[in-house]
This record gives structure tokens, C-alpha cells and sequence, in this order.
């Protein structure tokens, strides 16, 4: 049995007529993962819906390796509604953990850590690393701002020395383990849940 819901009770008849509503979706019904809010709308729909609604940080990611956190990092941007996810480096990665969220979510690509630091300077954007390193802030005591760049490296490594060198502030996200560092994508989903505390509003799932 799959996940979502069938096609529009009541036939043809009944279907709504606002145009935000995708035909297909209300004859066959809209196996989608996707909020209740957003059964049966057209995707073009629910990314200007989103648009509307967009938080102010940015998440931008070292890709050297083909990292297969990527996917991940991106469903979680998604759920947070973060601006736009832009991606350092190679162009291709994993999307099998983005279940598809990356339709729903901006991602624009760099070619290097400087390309990427000369953007967000051009949109006064500070960028906020986020790793375990000497001199980084522990992120419990992290003042954020409200508009911003969160850049992750990959894991295992972190961030490369030009990633760090173009950082206006590193955060560390503290643990009382014996690990030595966390998954890359979950400190990528507490990094932004750590923003939507300081500066977004509760909201009602639906």
C-alpha cells in the first residue's frame, strides 16, 4: 500500500476548479510526499507557495567526492524551507536521499569555494561554517543572523582549508560522546533547526 491519497472524492464532478490543483493528480490521486496542505497541487504551485514563505539562510555544501549526504542535506533544507541549496564543486551527486525534495527546493551550483565566496559577498550573505575546528564557537552560545550562508564539508574530512579561510564565523555543534564527529546531514538538520529557533515563528503542520 502506498503512501498519499487516492483520486478526488466524487468524481470529475467534484474536483475543485482553482488552478492551483493538477488535473492528473485529482483523477489518479497524488502519491507524493507531501504535506496534507499540499495534496493534489501542482508542483509549480507548491515551490511558488514556498517562495512565499522562505526562510533567510542559505545552505551550501563542498562537494568533492560525491558525497552521498547531499540528498539528504537537501530533504532537510526542504522541510526547513531554507532559500536556496548551492551545491560547491561537482555537479553531480546522490538524490536517492532527497526523495524527490529537490523539485521543491532552489539549488544553484559553483564551480569552486571561491565562486561560491564571490556570490555571497555580491548578496551580503555571511557565510557560516559549521565544523569541529580550533576557535570555532559551540553553537548553543551562536548569535545567528537572520540572513546567511551555512556551508558543511564533506564528511569525514569537513571542510577543506579554502572553505574555512572564506568563513566569517565557524560554528561547532557540541557533543558529550566519544565520537569524534557527527553524520554530516544531521549536523546539517540540527545547524538549521538551531537557525529556526533563533529566528523563525512555530507554524501548524498541514
Amino acid at each position: 500500500m502506498g503512501t498519499g491519497v487516492g483520486p478526488w472524492p466524487g468524481g470529475r464532478d467534484a474536483w475543485p476548479n482553482e488552478p492551483h490543483f493538477d488535473p492528473e493528480l485529482l483523477e489518479h490521486g497524488d502519491r507524493r510526499n507531501v504535506v496534507d496542505r499540499y495534496r493534489y497541487w501542482r508542483l509549480e504551485a507548491i515551490v511558488a507557495d514556498l517562495d512565499e514563505r522562505r526562510h533567510g539562510f542559505h545552505v551550501a555544501i563542498e562537494n568533492w567526492q560525491h558525497d552521498l549526504n547531499i540528498g539528504s542535506i537537501v530533504r532537510t533544507a526542504n522541510a526547513f524551507v531554507a532559500d536556496t541549496v548551492h551545491i560547491i564543486g561537482r555537479r553531480r551527486w546522490n538524490k536517492r536521499g532527497a526523495m524527490v525534495t529537490d523539485r521543491y527546493q532552489h539549488l544553484e551550483y559553483h564551480d569552486d569555494v571561491a565562486g561560491f565566496a564571490a556570490w555571497a559577498h555580491e548578496a551580503s550573505l555571511p557565510i557560516i561554517a559549521v565544523d569541529n575546528i580550533a576557535g570555532a564557537v559551540p553553537i548553543e552560545a551562536f548569535d545567528w543572523p537572520e540572513r546567511c550562508v551555512l556551508l558543511f564539508g564533506q564528511e569525514g574530512p569537513g571542510l577543506s582549508p579554502e572553505a574555512q579561510g572564506i568563513a566569517d564565523a565557524v560554528v561547532e555543534i557540541t557533543q558529550y560522546g566519544s565520537t569524534r564527529s557527527l553524520n554530516a546531514a544531521a549536523a546539517a538538520a540540527i545547524t538549521m533547526h538551531s537557525w529556526v529557533l533563533a529566528h523563525a515563528a512555530p507554524t501548524a503542520r498541514g
